[in-house]
Order: C-alpha cells, then structure tokens, then sequence
C-alpha cells in the first residue's frame, strides 16, 4: 500500500496543477495521510528550480493549515475519530510519548520537529488534545514546516537526482529508518528544553513504556 501511495504521489508532480496537488499533500498530511509531501517537492524543484522557494512557501502554509484541522481533530474528535487515525498511522504508541514531550517542552517541541523526522501529524492531534496555546501552535507549526520544506528544496536543488533513485529502490529501508529516527527525534528534543533531567527521564520511561505494551 504504501508504494502505491508513494507512486501515485510522484504521478502528480507532472501534473498540470502540480502546485495544488503539493498544497493539497502538504494540507492533509499535517493531519492525517501517510504519505509526506517532501518527494513531491524535491521533484517540483528539480523541473523548475528558479520556482523552489515559491513551491516551498506553498507547502508550508499549507501544511499549517492542515495542521489546524490535526489540531481540531485532536481537540475535539480524539476519542472517535483522532484515536482510529493515530492506530492506522501506526503512531497509538508514540501519543503517550508526544503528550509528554509537548507538556514540558511545548513551541519547543515544535521547533525541533523541523529538523527531526517526528511525524508533525502526530505533533498537531496531541496538541489539540491537549488545548495547547493556539497562537503558540501556530507560530511553532510555521517556523517548523519552514525549516523542514525549505531544507527539502536546498538538497533537492543541489542532489536530487540521486536522493530521488535512492527512495525509488529503497522506500521500504527508507520507511524502516523514518520509524526508528523518530524515537531519535524525541532524545533530541530534550537538549533543547529546560525541564532537566527528570523531565527527560520521565518521556524517557513513557516511551520505554510503550515500547514493551
């Protein structure tokens, strides 16, 4: 199923509104599709590179406004519609961990996930769960989409070609390393917080926690 996904998504970046088709991934994988909108990007950037930071602007702010819709399912559908998302996303296990994380490091978790692999999806339901400061939301959901999309577009630009074949044979390796990267990703929050080592060792015992359920 997911090469599937991956191929159908690659279709789109010929397309004739390949600008839609990037705002319309960027949009709901903020909030629930599997798929990233990055591959679409890359290759965006790669036909017309003069255009890369225009097609990295429209994904951002169309990932930030899918994020608010992962906010109001996790705000208000949770419990029906926000915990069947997190199961077929394969993430039922990372929400404890996210929950933990966002309550001690909050704009900061953000921040980080911009340069980490921790899926924003996940990051926008627990926030809404959570009734986290919609202004800081926002603001951490814009400044995280801009670092990860424009990074996107410099290495697309410099080395797509070779990313691009790479993914192509190894999305399954690629998918494998995304999921253990993202435990990564929440060790390397935690130097950027200030809750101290027993805010890091409490997340630390959540995701150990999970790990064995």
């Amino acid at each position: 199923m997911l090469r599937k996904l991956y191929d159908w998504t690659m279709a789109k970046a010929a397309h004739p509104k390949a600008e839609w088709w990037l705002a319309a991934f960027a949009f709901v994988e903020a909030s629930f599709f599997p798929v990233p909108p990055h591959p679409l990007l890359g290759l965006m950037c790669l036909a017309e590179p003069q255009k890369a930071l225009r097609y990295a602007v429209i994904a951002t702010l169309a990932s930030v406004a899918g994020g608010v819709l992962g906010y109001g399912i996790g705000w208000g559908l949770y419990d029906t519609v926000g915990t069947q998302l997190l199961e077929w996303l394969g993430l039922t296990k990372s929400f404890p961990v996210a929950v933990c994380y966002l309550n001690e490091y909050g704009f900061w978790l953000f921040v980080a996930k911009g340069a980490t692999p921790i899926p924003f999806k996940l990051l926008t339901i627990t926030a809404g769960f959570m009734g986290m400061n919609v202004g800081l939301f926002l603001l951490g959901s814009l400044v995280s989409r801009s670092i990860s999309f424009m990074i996107v577009g410099v290495l697309f630009r410099l080395f797509g070609a070779p990313i691009k074949r790479f993914i192509d044979k190894y999305l399954g390796l690629v998918t494998a390393g995304f999921v253990v990267l993202v435990i990564a990703g929440f060790a390397a929050v935690t130097l950027l917080g200030h809750g101290g080592e027993g805010s890091a060792d409490k997340c630390s015992a959540a995701a150990l926690n999970q790990s064995f359920a």
